[in-house]
């Protein structure tokens, strides 16, 4: 029998990350504290940078809280050279809390969530309990309005299902409950709750709610369970935005340690591998202080519902970010004699890799794949080819990875969706459109995307963040040797 072995040190490193950030706002403070431990220093956006960034530089800032951007200044940079970057996303399928959230049925007290993101609503979710996540914005004693994270641990939440018993057609193929009606978690019982002066109900529909106080909006023991988690009473409580999260923490399985069971590798997965390789990159600080270019990672919120926002991978985030950095003035220099042109010529000197989970072949659905692309666990990061998105498949732009996998001895696996499938998409073509950047797609194989309880291998989350770490520091020796005009 093959020797039971431990998962490697990075999948048990990467359950650490993945338990913690149940939101987007939970992930990028997760990225945030890998920063910092790393000696990466906070900058804002709304602040000049000249002044402040010098070679050899690590810096982060945010957007909104639920996007970051990192990077590392090579020695040799000057404005004009090119951006060895890595994209991903914080956001990942999951039920929100709706802002007039208080429902009360038959009994029972229940909160009204919305669907966000494309996921297998059926009836595993419904099967599930759930704690709630997110942020929380709070009026201080001394009249500041605060953004906090909370995160309630422990399943307040259950969407019951239908006993088979009442409705045979639960277990019938063509079953389909609604995402309105049957979606609707309880969080208590009329009886429990009733132990002071009775809640006030909301106004009828016909009227307006929007003058309704926030404590009265939401189950009085929802504001309650959030007011003792922050420390603070319910009238200090502003606003939020949480999320539903899978009770059940991320775990290793298989019976040789093979497998991560987790929500939201889609795509925390990736925002972790590619935090950990910039931070792994700068390790050897002989390789920054040679490197001509400047190292990037963006994790940006909203993929998971187009990216189409002020910090979305459609917004200006990375194009003003790029921008800033080709402009900037470093270790006090006056400013470069190419600035006006500095941002142009550094554009086609850059690369973006977009990382985002793949599709791994399914041992019960093999027939949904390509014959000749079936991407398989532990067999190295997938590189997602689009014969209809050009922009991240020519033969140049595959080669520059292709190099890079080669030196490190990260192996590559190529999917293409069969003819007659259709398949989603990432980040990748509107940056490339938008920046008219070199961009591959690539990610780990998975099963079960956008469920509840996803599948990954560990051996490839050491197979990642060592792709990504090689690109960081050869991207700029091997585009060196490439020429395409």
């Amino acid at each position: 029998m093959t020797e039971i072995r431990p998962a490697p040190v990075e999948a048990h490193d990467f359950l650490d990350f993945v338990n913690q950030a149940q939101s987007p706002f939970h992930a990028t403070e997760q990225a945030i504290i890998r920063l910092r431990k790393a000696g990466f220093q906070e900058i804002k956006e709304k602040e000049s940078w000249n002044g402040i960034l010098k070679r050899n530089g690590k810096y982060f800032f945010t957007r909104n809280r639920s996007a970051v951007i990192a990077f590392a200044v090579g020695g040799k940079y000057k404005p004009g050279n090119g951006f060895s970057a890595v994209g991903a996303h914080t956001d990942s399928p999951c039920l929100k809390v709706k802002p007039v959230s208080k429902k009360e049925k038959l009994g029972y007290l229940q909160v009204g969530v919305q669907l966000y993101g494309g996921g297998l609503w059926c009836v595993e979710i419904a099967c599930l309990s759930w704690d709630v996540a997110g942020r929380v914005v709070v009026r201080t004693e001394d009249g500041k309005l605060e953004n906090r994270l909370a995160r309630i641990d422990r399943p307040i939440l259950r969407i019951p299902t239908l006993a088979i018993h009442l409705d045979r057609s639960t277990s019938a193929d063509g079953f389909k409950f609604n995402n309105e009606t049957h979606l609707t978690p309880m969080i208590s019982t009329v009886t429990k709750s009733l132990t002071g002066e009775p809640a006030k109900p909301l106004k009828p529909d016909t009227e307006i709610n929007g003058d309704i106080p926030l404590a009265e909006k939401h189950q009085p023991i929802l504001m309650s369970l959030l007011a003792a988690e922050l420390n603070v009473k319910v009238d200090q409580i502003l606003d939020f935005e949480l999320c539903l999260y899978d009770t059940q923490p991320s775990a290793i399985g298989g019976a040789y340690n093979e497998f991560i069971f987790s929500g939201r590798l889609d795509n925390l997965m990736m925002s972790y591998c590619s935090i950990e390789a910039l931070i792994r990159s700068l390790k050897n600080t002989d390789s920054l202080a040679n490197d001509p270019n400047i190292r990037l990672v963006s994790l940006f919120d909203n993929e998971e519902v187009g990216s189409n926002t002020a910090h979305g991978a459609d917004s200006n985030l990375l194009p003003s970010t790029f921008e800033r950095l080709s402009l900037a003035t470093y270790d006090g220099e006056a400013q470069a004699s190419n600035a006006s042109t500095a941002y142009l010529e550094a554009l086609p000197k850059s690369y973006l890799i977009s990382a985002d989970m793949a599709h791994a072949v399914h041992p019960n659905y093999s027939e949904k794949h390509d014959d000749g692309h079936r991407p398989h666990m532990h067999k190295g990061v997938v590189v997602k080819i689009n014969a209809n998105q050009r922009y991240a498949t020519t033969a140049p732009t595959t080669v520059v990875l292709r190099e890079v996998a080669k030196k490190y001895n990260v192996p590559l696996q190529e999917f293409v969706v069969r003819n007659d499938s259709p398949c989603g998409s990432t980040i990748g073509p509107m940056l490339s459109a938008k920046l008219g950047l070199r961009t591959v797609d690539v990610g780990n194989p998975q099963l079960s995307m956008h469920s509840c309880r996803e599948v990954c291998g560990t051996e490839d989350v050491p197979l990642a963040i060592q792709l990504f770490e090689g690109f960081f520091e050869e991207f700029p020796s091997v585009d060196a040797r490439l020429t395409v005009d």
